[in-house]
């Protein structure tokens, strides 16, 4: 029988997964497919890695570590969902939850002494941020809006706030000292073996990276972001926002770049709240309390502390000599600094522009912002989108165009695969990059507290990359825009790579170009205003940022879009969308029984998951259920069946069962498997016949209290005792 794996992940896809999951595989059995399902949740990552603490009952296998290896096989064919990109808060959160159903886990050492403190705390690092993804992803990225989807967008645009020209949002980053500006990077003749080695004034060496094996023609790059740059940066637009009269945002990414990220909230947490830090840094530091977890981590531990009055009286003042600051929650008092994965900058800036360049403030009312970027490498991209909305104002999504994506990712490429090479200096002196022979590639003066970083792009998913662009620029009509800046010492080389490439495929009659992204984002927004499509192939942060900000201008959510890898070894990869918004959507569940999630990413990845597995196994039932659940998404789409935005309208539960009738029907009228038509037409019958009954059923639980036994590890029983509330259609399924 031919197999998709369908990933268990985390939150509001994971809850929807108990409600959808039963549906795919009863309709994929009929047809000869069987649908596998892998745990990459966080939680499951988590217990994978301490499997001599738990019972047999307990132990979860390293599913991530499987898939990863199938990943390189032909035969793979997985449906990645959302899953946590894990900061140290939600770690240890979900440590907690875990310890509490039992599990005998090892507490987060944030500072690990020991030889058990330090092996637990590996495990965990291995756990934490982007942990998934730079595995799975053994392919390039083609990542676009579902005709379908842009369709109902221009029939049925979504709301977007007014811009006004005098609008005093604004953009602010580093023009000095940050990762941009201190780039080195080469490239590789010959397969070699790296070092990176500190070394220190006094000429001790220590290894802080050793045996790294490249490739030939592998990219590598070094920089760091001098800490009293960012400091002076950040300490001045504190100032700024506060002269200004507008909100205070930082925005980074401190779950994929779960290491220097991090430590850059950390310092923007300590520049707000200079007197705090001043008079109790070392007491705080002392108790193991970092800023680099946030203000509400903080607040959370100094009860414990003898002065943790006078911290709280510390924090409170410090709010009110600041400038206004951004809210996540102003109901809760949650703000931009009270944990590091509640503002990523690909979710958050996005959503600033939709609604006419706001954020929400103190007074739960919307104003214009200040928006921290540190790092000048993409900084440029927001910046351009909010001129040209000031210039311009709103764009319209009933008739603006699209920028798709091609995105440079496979074998963890670039920023993304840094992880392991991030270090927080500790010392004065420099960091050098040595090949095997003891030469020095690349070298760094640095301070105590810089964050230096390197990272590596091979050969193979360049020339991949380029391939993919040309196909779809030839599939599409669209011109091929490569955001690149010849400034930056790794786009520098990739250019030249590039157009050794290029000449490799047919492009007569293509537009490929390269722009830097800034100049790429003004070429691509103003044919978005004309209705036109523009292809953005970028590497891999520019990937994460464009097929968020896009998207979420275009058809309101990154949830929506269609995103293929096709994998190097012949494989597929099928992602279904973004997973910000989850959290909030999982505590209304919590709340009101009432899930908001939007599975329409789940229907067009399976969808193309089946199309995948009919090629490839020569499955002509696998076709079939492509065919009629494309259809079937069509259905859906025009009859309005997803969530609906308030209480009381059919929610996630709802819109599945609606997929299902949609989808059933199809199957039993399509003539290409007339065995499967008969198949499917008793049970069209009786979803329709039922259609009252079944949505009664699903909406009447709405309005209380749900228990799934947990955030990060519901209980099976429990989660599909509140996923899956209609005994009808339970029975209508169980029928097949």
């Amino acid at each position: 029988m031919a197999t998709i794996i369908y990933t268990h992940t985390d939150e509001a896809p994971l809850l929807a997964t108990y409600s959808f999951l039963p549906i795919i595989q009863a309709y994929a059995a009929k047809a000869g497919v069987e649908v596998e399902t892998r745990d990459i949740s966080l939680a499951g990552r988590i217990l994978a890695q301490f499997p001599e603490r738990l019972t047999e009952e307990q132990r979860v296998a390293d599913h991530l570590a499987e898939l990863g290896e199938l990943a390189t096989k032909p035969e793979a064919n997985i449906i990645k969902l959302p899953n946590i990109s894990a900061s140290t808060p939600q770690l240890k959160a979900a440590v907690k939850e875990l310890q509490e159903k039992g599990y005998d886990l090892p507490d987060y050492p944030e500072h690990p002494q020991t030889e058990d403190e330090k092996d637990a705390r590996a495990k965990y690092d291995k756990v934490k941020g982007s942990a998934v993804n730079p595995v799975l992803r053994e392919g390039n990225s083609d990542r676009r809006a579902p005709a379908a989807v842009k369709g109902y967008a221009k029939k049925y645009p979504h709301r977007m706030g007014e811009w006004k020209s005098d609008s005093k949002t604004t953009v602010t980053t580093m023009d000095g000292g940050d990762f941009f500006s201190n780039e080195q990077s080469v490239v590789l003749d010959a397969a070699d073996t790296l070092s990176i080695v500190h070394v220190g004034a006094d000429g001790t060496e220590t290894v802080l990276k050793d045996a790294l094996p490249v490739e030939a023609g592998e990219v590598v790059d070094a920089t760091f972001m001098s800490v009293a740059a960012l400091r002076r940066f950040l300490t001045e637009q504190i100032a700024r926002a506060k002269a200004d009269d507008v909100l205070f945002s930082v925005h980074l990414k401190a779950t994929m770049m779960k290491v220097s990220d991090p430590i850059v909230f950390g310092h923007a947490v300590q520049a707000f709240f200079p007197t705090l830090f001043e008079q109790y840094g070392a007491q705080l530091a002392e108790a193991g309390i970092s800023p680099n977890d946030g203000l509400g981590a903080l607040m959370s531990a100094v009860d414990s502390l003898p002065d943790g009055e006078a911290i709280k009286a510390s924090v409170k003042q410090g709010l009110a000599d600041g400038p206004r600051m951004a809210m996540v929650d102003d109901r809760k008092g949650i703000t931009n600094l009270h944990v590091p994965s509640d503002v990523i900058i690909d979710a958050s800036m996005p959503a600033m522009i939709r609604i006419g360049g706001h954020m929400w403030g103190p007074d739960g009312q919307e104003d214009d912002c200040l928006a921290v970027i540190p790092d000048s490498s993409y900084a440029g991209v927001y910046a351009a989108v909010i001129e040209d909305c000031k210039a311009h104002g709103a764009y319209d999504p009933a008739t603006m165009g699209s920028v798709p994506n091609v995105g440079l990712m496979a074998r963890k490429a670039e920023e993304y695969g840094s992880h392991d090479k991030t270090f927080e200096i500790a010392d004065a002196g420099t960091v050098v990059v040595r090949n095997a022979a003891g030469e020095t590639l690349m070298s760094h003066e640095v301070e105590p507290g810089d964050i230096w970083r390197a990272c590596q792009t091979k050969d193979e998913p360049i020339r991949d990359w380029v391939k993919l662009a040309v196909t779809r620029a030839r599939a599409s009509g669209s011109p091929a825009i490569f955001w690149l800046d010849e400034n930056r010492a790794h786009d520098a080389n990739l250019i030249k790579k590039i157009e050794a490439y290029l000449p490799e495929h047919d492009t007569d009659g293509l537009t490929i170009e390269v722009m830097t992204p800034a100049e790429a984002t003004t070429y691509s927004v103003e044919r978005i205003r004309k209705g036109e499509d523009t292809i953005s192939v970028t590497g891999n942060v520019l990937r994460d940022y464009n097929t968020d900000l896009f998207p979420i201008l275009e058809v309101g959510t990154s949830a929506k879009m269609l995103s293929i890898v096709p994998l190097m070894n012949g494989g597929g990869l099928f992602e279904t969308g973004a997973g910000g918004s989850a959290p909030k959507h999982v505590q209304q569940l919590i709340e009101q029984n009432y899930l908001r999630w939007d599975s329409l990413g789940e229907f067009f990845a399976l969808a193309a998951s089946f199309e995948h597995l009919a090629g490839y196994a020569d499955n002509r039932g696998a076709k079939v259920l492509a065919d009629t659940l494309d259809a079937a998404t069509a259905t859906f789409l025009e009859e309005d069946k997803s969530p609906t935005r308030k209480i009381g309208g059919i929610d996630n539960r709802g819109s599945h069962f609606y997929l299902a009738l949609y989808w059933a029907q199809e199957l039993a009228k399509q003539t290409a498997d007339t065995d499967l038509a008969k198949v499917f037409a008793p049970l069209a019958e009786k979803l329709a016949a039922e259609e009252e009954t079944i949505v009664s059923e699903l909406n009447a639980v709405q309005g209380s209290p749900a228990d799934v036994g947990g955030y990060f590890r519901p209980q099976d029983d429990k989660a599909d005792q509140v996923m899956r509330p209609s005994t009808t259609l339970n029975e209508a399924l169980a029928s097949l």
